[in-house]
């Protein structure tokens, strides 16, 4: 007996000595930004995001993160963060599209995720919020509150800000004619390209001209709250976008889309870590949470501000009438039918202007 209580002894002591099993290794995730993190829109907004998902993930994760990476430099630092091991890599803007494809296709074992395009392979999959959605919902907004003269800061003419051109100017044609209002159809919507995703003096310098053209209610789209903050500056209310302007400054904002990448981030991860990852397209909008509505200005009436809601709630219970038909371009053709709704593909393909909208598509 006294020898078996010797040999359990041993036992342990010699247990106790034995290194524990190694942790379990953390995923390697990277993203690559356009721009910094604290350019107050776009890449914020991402980057509010990837901190989201290290709040909900981060004692599985680890996190590195590449800033200003354009498409000249979007292979290089794709095919850096393969060669040192991330598991999972995101390009967060268009133009990452091509160049992610193609190292994808040299590291078949590496995840990775492109936001805003179209294209995929086995390992690489897309994901896109719906702002579109948002611009419906502001553009209502606007048109409840009698706005026929906005005047639109735009980025580039690819489909993402053409549809979400679209999307506000119908929405502002539902508040119009909600609210009884009349309107001259050729200045409804001034739209003005700055053929760039950020560009702080060129929006400044288009807001102010717009504003002198008669525009009372200027619309962001860039990356950067400048739009905004010159039409507050001019005394004239403005719509923020991607992030909320008023915390920037732009007091006058009315209302701001929100992109909310987070959701996509925590999914996508989660998926990555359970070895449920599979390459998809990803589109979505209020009824998942991937967009956002600000809170109001103050300006904003509290009976507007009822019927916005309502609409945003009809979208998150599947009635999505950010294109219902009927929906014609700029020369008249219809487009969309009457009670009809735009496809995915043709949201992802929009190359036309809607009847409303005052100016062209760049060549």
């Amino acid at each position: 007996m006294r020898a078996r209580s010797i040999l359990a002894a041993l036992c342990l002591a010699v247990l106790a000595v034995l290194p524990c099993r190694a942790e379990a290794a953390k995923l390697k995730v990277a993203f690559a930004l356009i721009g910094t993190v604290n350019d107050q829109g776009w890449n914020y907004a991402h980057y509010t995001g990837i901190e989201e998902l290290k709040r909900q993930l981060g004692d599985k994760i680890e996190v590195a993160i590449a800033e200003n990476v354009g498409a000249a430099d979007g292979e290089r630092v794709f095919r850096q963060f393969a060669q040192d091991g991330y598991d999972m890599i995101f390009g967060t803007t268009f133009e990452h599209m091509d160049p992610m494809l193609q190292v994808a296709k040299d590291f078949p074992n590496t995840t990775f995720e492109h936001c805003s395009g179209y294209k995929t392979a086995p390992n690489m999959g897309n994901y896109m919020a719906r702002i579109e959605q948002g611009e419906y919902i502001v553009g209502y907004m606007a048109g409840l509150m009698g706005f026929t003269k906005v005047g639109t800061v735009a980025t580039n003419p690819i489909p993402e800000p053409i549809r979400g051109i679209n999307g506000f100017t119908h929405g502002l044609l539902k508040g119009l004619a909600e609210s009884g209002t009349k309107f001259d159809i050729d200045t409804l919507n001034t739209v003005v390209w700055l053929k760039s995703w950020r560009d702080p003096i060129g929006e400044t310098t288009m807001a102010e001209a717009l504003v002198q053209r008669g525009c009372t209610l200027i619309r962001q789209m860039a990356d950067t709250p400048d739009s905004s903050l010159a039409a507050c500056a001019k005394g004239v209310p403005a719509i923020g976008y991607g992030a909320d302007a008023a915390e920037f400054g732009a007091k006058c904002v009315l209302a701001s889309t929100i992109w909310n990448w987070g959701k996509f981030y925590v999914k996508l991860v989660n998926a990555k870590l359970a070895g449920t990852w599979k390459a998809e397209e990803l589109y979505w909008g209020f009824e998942e949470d991937a967009i956002k509505l600000s809170k109001f200005n103050e300006k904003v009436p509290a009976e507007v501000q009822k019927k916005v809601l309502a609409e945003i709630d009809l979208i998150k219970k599947g009635t999505d009438n950010s294109f219902l038909g009927p929906m014609a371009d700029q020369a008249g053709k219809v487009m969309i039918p009457a009670g009809q709704r735009a496809t995915v593909k043709e949201l992802y393909t929009m190359r036309w202007l809607l009847k409303g909208v005052n100016g062209k598509l760049p060549e």
